[in-house]
């Protein structure tokens, strides 16, 4: 579609409900078609969306596949995601019939490095477990010897991903006294280094064997798609704790359950899992794991930021101009 063809009030679907402050703005500039139960969408019902919508705007919990974007009528021309990741959408797909796909970066970086940080107390403090015996009204009160965990402090953190999110993470966790280390496909900076204090292992199995704390930031692709599995997770040793606040499917989910029943790493925070929403029993039995509901990125702040960004990227694209956050994977 030529940009002169581009409509000026473009149909657009949403396929979750969004902030009501977010939606209100959709519905002054698009001719918007929004889901008021959040109920997430079948394949079916994408389909029929994909079909008859100018703009697409999913978020994490829906997968646009290569089928989908094949069925996808030819007035879809932009998938604008609610989200930072697209390891949900078709990339390559969408780039061959000419769809162009935005997310919305940034907004979450901030809200998701305190998430791990309250990950990395909870876990080895024991605070879950602490929590629920005040509520099952069995504490006894205060032991010297009750409740022990370690102390996050003088500790190593390795950081796997030391993009916006793990810089974040690296700058808060030196004011916890932890020292920094990081795995990276490409070394920052000396000046980002210096900056967040941080040390780069090239090789992340020799990373893996001298830190007490692994904080899972990376993307999730085929070449990061179960990346922890038993091999690594035994290099991590008894003492180490796992923070996941990226994808579930990068870590063995299985060999993790493994590794923390038996006592082979220390516990686990948790915030996404291999088949959300499921989580598995093997998962919930354990009391070395703090389970969360991929709730990282939920602040109001956050969300309408997000939304914001939607906003503006549509906006840009039904104007003419390409918009602000486009994913550039493969295009020229």
């Amino acid at each position: 579609m030529a940009d002169t063809a581009r409509p000026s009030r473009p149909a657009v679907t949403v396929t979750r409900a969004l902030p009501a402050g977010v939606e209100q703005r959709m519905a002054d500039l698009f001719a918007v078609t929004l889901n008021p139960t959040d109920t997430p969408m079948d394949r079916a019902a994408l389909a029929a969306a994909m079909a008859e919508a100018d703009v697409l705007v999913p978020t994490v919990t829906d997968e646009i596949d290569a089928d989908l974007i094949a069925g996808a009528g030819e007035r879809l021309r932009l998938i604008a995601s609610f989200g930072a990741g697209t390891d949900h959408i078709d990339l390559k797909a969408a780039r061959a019939k000419g769809i162009i796909v935005t997310n919305t970066p940034g907004v979450f970086t901030d809200d998701t490095a305190d998430m791990v940080m309250a990950l990395i107390l909870a876990a080895p403090r024991r605070l879950a477990e602490g929590e629920a015996l005040v509520r099952s009204k069995q504490w006894r009160g205060w032991s010297p010897t009750s409740m022990l965990g370690r102390r996050v402090s003088g500790k190593k953190l390795g950081i796997l991903g030391m993009g916006r999110i793990g810089q974040a993470i690296a700058m808060r966790a030196r004011g916890f006294g932890m020292e920094v280390h990081y795995h990276n496909r490409r070394r920052l900076p000396e000046v980002v280094e210096r900056a967040v204090s941080a040390h780069w292992h090239p090789e992340l199995d020799a990373m893996l064997t001298e830190i007490d704390f692994l904080s899972i930031n990376c993307p999730h692709n085929a070449e990061t798609h179960h990346m922890i599995d038993a091999e690594r997770l035994a290099l991590l040793g008894p003492h180490s704790y796992l923070v996941n606040v990226a994808r579930g499917e990068i870590v063995d989910e299985a060999a993790l359950v493994d590794a923390l029943r038996d006592g082979r790493i220390g516990g686990a925070g948790l915030d996404v899992y291999a088949e959300e929403p499921q989580v598995s029993d093997a998962l919930i039995a354990l009391t070395n794991v703090v389970l969360l509901p991929h709730m990282a990125s939920a602040t109001v702040e956050g969300r309408d930021a997000s939304g914001a960004k939607v906003i503006a990227n549509i906006k840009a694209w039904a104007d003419g101009h390409r918009p602000p956050d486009q994913v550039l994977e493969g295009w020229a």
